[in-house]
């Protein structure tokens, strides 16, 4: 017997004088491709999906049996099994282990208990639903090679449940300084979601640590109290504001006098001058007309109204820096931005005789930024521990609420100002640091700040995947020292499109002395530096921003994953360190060959021109970033 097979039918034909035609009712013989009376799906529920394999579920039960433990312990992986477990353990903490990968780690668990790396990866390989295997890995857990600090933090993200688990990351935090922990506390209440409970061991750690530290427990407070707001954590979040407090409380006196209440009470003034300030804002922009007669209220304000605030009754920490004391507002010194929020420029009394500057925002969420310029200090960290200094500006950055905050004002000017009015970066410096003998005319010192700075924010901004970079975003000191503000796009995102691959303008190059420059050749060394640096650190760099899945910082909250994934291919962790010099030497030349020989000057002037061309302005920018996406980053 032999099947024939045709358009809409099956024939089976044998040794017969009439062979047998099925016919699906409805199909025409003739046509060349099938055809069915009817076009609904039909969907068959198969009981068995979803399930797993007995077959392979018995088999995995025997391979990780009690008996086999006996076996295992004397077991050490060939050289083959040894290059696939390194191949394991250089993997990035957002990968998911295949079922041989987790098989193989488990089989040599006792051979990898010396090499602490590998710890976190065995903990993924563990099926914890399984009571037996669980006491097992917790048991293992604990004669483990004491894991890093920075490998704790993986073990605070949501893919582990198990409290003995995170409690050992914790005990693991315990290790850390106060310099360390206070790079990390940002994440660490984050972590705070994926506790089964409100009073938990990382809880209680925190509020531990801030006892002995006021700037701790000062940013702990305002991290805490933020989160307050999210209703789906609010309880959780109330429940360590009420531990904070109580805690506090019960502080004795110290050896500066100061007891719990005072300490305690010292942290909640800050909360309501973040509250007159808000209140100050509103009679602000209540007031008609340009900005100066905006200024003069405010001024009035603080003189009269709010004369409280010129000379404060006791010396308040700083939010932004809770070792410095601020003990009144100067009036005559404080202004307000030309912008649509009309933030709030405030020069405080310091208790030592000084003053410092702050910038108040009210209608901002300034969390992303505080989440970029963190990293950005952390990064700064990493680097100055390997002998490298950038001369980056992590400047401060406190969210007190989902809509205000504070940063610190760095005295500087935007490129966008200084070519419009000194026409280069060369002749803004020149004004500064000028010396005949020296390269463009100005300090070889300077004109190094500058290059490594330049170095330092291209490599961080192309990490972060920084986006809606322009010439009003990138701000310059006098001493040469160039950093960015302003990040409402982060991880990829970008308002213009087809943004260059570096944030890196003609104006820079052209300051460094042009692309074929042996100073351009040494950022070009920097940028290289840096940037193997930071790759060693991307597994950190990574927990954190996993840490911070569950916030509701924008470009985060609407995709946590995809945002972590495009962080991770920044890092090219596929390359070995030669490569990824290559890779960035070749990036950087990308980033240069996009620049087009257009005047900045046009764009600077348009930049000035008054409200009743901003239309035209409007359009021009628009043109502007469709036709050389270069000129503004």
């Amino acid at each position: 017997m032999r099947e024939v097979r045709h358009s809409g039918l099956i024939g089976l034909t044998a040794l017969l004088s009439t062979p047998v035609v099925f016919q699906e009712p409805g199909a025409n013989f003739y046509a060349p491709s099938p055809v069915s009376s009817t076009n609904e799906l039909v969907t068959v529920w198969d009981p068995e999906v979803g399930r797993t394999n007995p077959s392979e579920h018995k088999q995995l039960k025997l391979a990780r049996s009690l008996t086999r433990g006996i076996i295992d312990r004397d077991l050490k992986p060939s050289i083959n099994e040894r290059k696939a477990i390194q191949r394991i353990l250089k993997y990035p903490p957002t990968r998911t282990l295949s079922g041989d990968e987790r098989q193989l780690l488990w089989k040599f668990r006792f051979y990898l208990m010396s090499e602490k790396k590998a710890l976190t990866k065995f903990l993924r390989c563990v099926e914890w639903s399984d009571v037996q295997e669980a006491k097992q890995a917790v048991d293992l857990m604990g004669r483990w090679e004491t894991i890093d600090v920075t490998d704790a933090l993986e073990l605070l993200s949501p893919v582990f449940e198990s409290e003995e688990v995170r409690a050992y990351a914790v005990s693991v935090l315990e290790r850390a300084d106060d310099e360390e922990l206070q790079c990390y506390l940002l994440q660490l209440v984050q972590a705070l979601r994926f506790e089964r409970s409100d009073k938990s061991r990382l809880s209680l750690f925190l509020v531990q640590r801030s006892l002995s530290n006021i700037e701790i427990a000062s940013f702990l407070r305002w991290y805490v109290a933020v989160e307050l707001y999210d209703p789906s954590y609010a309880r959780r979040f109330y429940c360590t504001y009420d531990m904070l407090e109580d805690s506090m409380m019960k502080l004795e006196a110290g050896a500066n006098g100061d007891d719990g209440f005072k300490l305690w009470q010292s942290l909640v003034r800050q909360t309501e001058l973040t509250a007159q300030l808000c209140s100050i804002m509103r009679d602000v922009r209540s007031i008609r007309g340009g900005t100066q007669k905006k200024i003069e209220k405010l001024r009035q304000l603080l003189s009269e109204l709010h004369s409280e605030l010129t000379y404060f009754d006791e010396p308040i920490r700083s939010p932004l820096a809770p070792g410095v004391h601020i003990t009144g507002i100067v009036p005559s010194e404080s202004s307000i931005f030309k912008s649509a929020l009309h933030p709030l420029r405030l020069t405080f009394r310091t208790a030592n005789g000084g003053t410092c500057k702050v910038i108040f925002k009210k209608g901002d969420d300034l969390r992303q930024d505080q989440l970029v310029i963190q990293m950005v200090s952390l990064m700064d960290r990493l680097l100055k521990l390997e002998n490298l200094d950038l001369h980056l500006t992590p400047y401060r950055v406190l969210a007190t609420g989902q809509d205000e905050g504070m940063l610190e004002f760095i005295p500087s000017s935007s490129l966008a100002q200084i070519l419009l009015e000194h026409r280069s970066i060369i002749s803004y410096l020149q004004k500064f640091h000028p010396d005949e003998d020296g390269p463009f005319g100005i300090t070889a010192q300077c004109l190094e700040t500058f290059i490594k700075s330049c170095a330092g924010y291209s490599v961080i901004t192309y990490i972060l995947g920084i986006g809606d970079r322009h010439l009003d975003n990138l701000l310059l000191r006098d001493d040469g020292r160039l950093f960015h503000v302003d990040f409402a796009f982060i991880l990829g995102r970008d308002p213009k499109p087809f943004p260059p691959p570096m944030k890196l303008c003609k104006e820079m190059v052209e300051a460094m002395g042009g692309a074929e420059s042996q100073y351009y050749t040494r950022f070009k060394s920097y940028c290289c530096e840096a940037y193997n640096i930071l790759r060693k650190s991307s597994n950190l760099i990574l927990n954190l921003f996993h840490l911070m899945a569950g916030s509701n910082i924008p470009d985060i909250a609407s995709d946590p994953e995809k945002g972590i994934l495009k962080l991770q291919e920044k890092f090219r962790l596929d390359l070995e360190d030669e490569d990824s010099i290559h890779f960035f030497q070749d990036l950087i030349n990308d980033s240069t060959t996009t620049f087009r020989n257009i005047p900045i000057e046009m764009i600077t002037k348009l930049r000035c021109f008054s409200n009743q061309f901003c239309k035209i302005y409007h359009v021009c920018e628009i043109w502007t970033d469709l036709e050389y996406p270069d000129l503004l980053l």
